[in-house]
């Protein structure tokens, strides 16, 4: 692999730490400086500190090995009320609509309450908004259309 500037520039810092640690004299971080400042590739930075503590540059890991669910950040919790509010908006279905203005509620809710405190369902308080919306419109095109044919008919 190509070496780039900083791989060398992380070389050299090597090489100097080395010397003023006393394992290099100054003769040897001159001629080692001047080979890491011409080299092409990172192996030829490698030799140049390989009888040195630190390396040019970290060593490829042979498999990634999984993070231990211990280290992973915690799932952000999901809001209580835009679970209610899908639930709600779900059972319109069921209800013929009488939960409908009770999923809309709860969705607005969910939302305002989400984004102040970053908690997870946004999906769901979507879910129960969209269908109490649906579901409500439904009722008042009914109550519309009863109220127009109750006329036409007066």
């Amino acid at each position: 692999m190509l070496a780039s500037h900083a791989d060398r520039e992380r070389t050299v810092d090597v090489l100097r730490a080395g010397y003023s640690e006393g394992r290099l004299t100054e003769d040897e971080l001159r001629r080692r400086t001047a080979r890491a400042y011409e080299a092409r590739t990172v192996g030829e930075l490698a030799l140049l500190v390989a009888d040195l503590p630190q390396g040019p540059v970290p060593q490829p890991m042979v498999a990634a090995v999984p993070v231990p669910r211990t280290f992973l950040p915690a799932p952000r919790p999901t809001n209580g009320k835009a679970v209610g509010s899908a639930v709600c908006g779900g059972l319109c279905l069921l209800t013929f609509g009488l939960t409908g203005i009770p999923a809309v509620v709860l969705g607005h809710a969910a939302r305002a309450e989400m984004r102040r405190t970053g908690e997870a369902g946004e999906g769901l308080a979507l879910t129960g908004l969209a269908l109490g919306w649906l579901s409500t419109a439904g009722w008042a095109l009914m109550l519309l259309l009863g109220l127009i044919a109750t006329l036409a008919h007066g």
